[in-house]
């Protein structure tokens, strides 16, 4: 009741630890893709599993790319080796679960931890060998060598990020240049370290392309603002917008980087996710332009949350150091230590997302096979998306030619404008609260990720089941439909 209500707010206002002495930058930070329209998915959630009658029969989570909750199957070698490092008795005698190549491969990265075991603590940049699969993997992808000494492991991209923007972030007028849209976590980080957002619009009617005049008004208008650039943050291939950066883009980016002495935040880990065109790293842009951009520095960021793996839980990852001054290595070196090491099994996926099984090996043909099956289907998928979005009148979807998102423009008709206002919201954000109460599906609206003014859009992954995708868009789109014409 109110009046229980009331008792209870003045009972906490009374406690040591109040909203008000919460820090003031973790309050202000805002993270979309888990926020209200995902609590209330969760609501729903519980409420048909508690035997509610509900206008659905599941909710559909396609708000964040979280590939096996929405079915997605592990990579049979992986999960192989990971139960034998788990187990070693696994590892050291022959049995009918672990074939000889994952045994093995298990008895290597358990002699380099502390007494054949990945229960303990490991070197702050992560296991010596996993840095070195990974330095390798640089090598084969790029055709540059890798160093270890330059790689720390992470539990999944985000804390890399985090730390990366931490050490940047050295006072109030810092500003870190992020694309629009761009993927929350960037914008709730720089808040978090009291810096300044410094946003430059990627061109939807272009799918979604960047060009680099729009990087020069950006930083112009920044520094017009005193504010002090230190670096651009490019997210390639792209989350929310699934498009991928061309080669001469890629470049371009580097020589405005150069030009205004930016250090180059690369988020790739949608690397493995290129349905088109050939992926390419900054890395490997970098090092092709030659001893000319040795200035330029290089943070880059992987994961093994996405690409044909989707392995989100056990929280692997890598960031890699290019040109950066050994000082930087120290304090990021002390940053890590203080959480002592990333996770054992996430160092562990992410060595074998970077060294999987090899030709000639007993496992490399069922891997070779259950990649291939994977890929082609979220191929499929990304394809289905804009063709069958494109059908309706008011929504317009870029293709997606990479990543698991498609992030398309809606037209909302002024009434429900006038609607969202009257409830506080921002209109988008109506609109998918009310596609997941009707349908169960629930998207992340444009608002959490920016957007130009005036315009609307919701991103929405490709990771639903293929037999159950175009059910899925068909909902979208006959509910869209509805929505319009109510408020028409």
């Amino acid at each position: 009741t109110q009046s229980t209500w009331g008792a209870l707010h003045g009972y906490w206002q009374t406690m040591a630890l109040t909203a008000k002495q919460l820090h003031a930058t973790v309050v202000r930070a805002e993270y979309a893709v888990r926020g209200e329209i995902v609590s209330k998915a969760l609501e729903l959630k519980k409420a048909l599993n508690d035997g509610a009658s509900l206008p659905f029969k599941k909710v559909l989570f396609c708000n964040i790319g979280n590939p096996q909750a929405l079915g997605q199957q592990p990579i049979t070698f992986f999960r192989q080796v990971l139960a034998a490092c788990n187990y070693p008795a696994l590892a050291n005698t022959a049995n009918q679960f672990i074939p000889t190549d994952a045994r093995e491969r298990a008895l290597r990265i358990l002699h380099d931890t502390e007494s054949m075991s990945i229960g303990a603590y490991t070197h702050s940049q992560g296991l010596e060998v996993v840095r070195k699969d990974i330095a390798k993997f640089l090598q084969r992808r790029d055709g540059f060598a890798g160093n270890p000494h330059n790689i720390f492991l992470t539990d999944g991209a985000s804390p890399g990020i985090k730390a990366a923007i931490q050490l940047i972030t050295s006072h109030k007028d810092v500003g870190i240049m992020i694309p629009i849209p761009q993927y929350p976590l960037y914008s709730a980080t720089i808040t978090i370290c009291g810096g300044v957002k410094v946003p430059y619009y990627l061109e939807e009617a272009t799918e979604w392309s960047l060009n680099i005049k729009e990087l020069e008004r950006s930083i112009k208008e920044a520094q017009a603002n005193s504010i002090e650039v230190r670096a651009i943050c490019v997210i390639n291939p792209g989350n929310p917008t699934g498009q991928r950066l061309t080669p001469e883009n890629i470049r371009d980016v580097i020589a405005f980087a150069k030009k205004h002495n930016l250090v180059v935040l690369a988020d790739e880990v949608y690397q493995e996710n290129v349905y088109k065109l050939p992926f390419v790293s900054f890395r490997k842009a970098l090092a092709e332009m030659g001893p000319n951009y040795n200035s330029v520095q290089l943070m880059s960021f992987h994961s093994t949350s996405k690409g044909i793996l989707g392995e989100c839980g056990y929280r692997g990852g890598y960031m890699e150091l290019v040109n950066l001054h050994p000082d930087f290595h120290e304090q990021l070196y002390k940053l890590s230590s203080i959480s002592l090491c990333p996770n054992v099994s996430g160092q562990i996926m992410t060595g074998l997302m970077a060294h999987p099984p090899s030709p000639g090996e007993l496992s490399y043909d069922l891997y070779v096979s259950e990649c291939k099956n994977q890929f082609e289907s979220l191929r499929r998928r990304a394809n289905m998306v804009a063709e069958v979005l494109n059908r309706v009148n008011g929504i317009s979807c870029q293709p997606v030619s990479s990543a698991m998102y498609a992030f398309p423009s809606i037209k909302l008709p002024a009434k429900a404008i006038q609607a969202a206002q009257a409830m506080g919201k921002a209109p988008d954000a109506f609109f998918a609260l009310e596609l997941l109460a009707n349908t169960g599906v629930c998207v992340v609206p444009g608002s959490g990720f920016g957007q130009v003014d005036g315009t609307f859009h919701f991103r929405t992954t490709i990771l639903p089941p293929e037999k159950d995708m175009e059910d899925v868009l068909n909902s979208i789109a006959k509910f869209y439909q509805r929505f319009v014409a109510q408020y028409s």
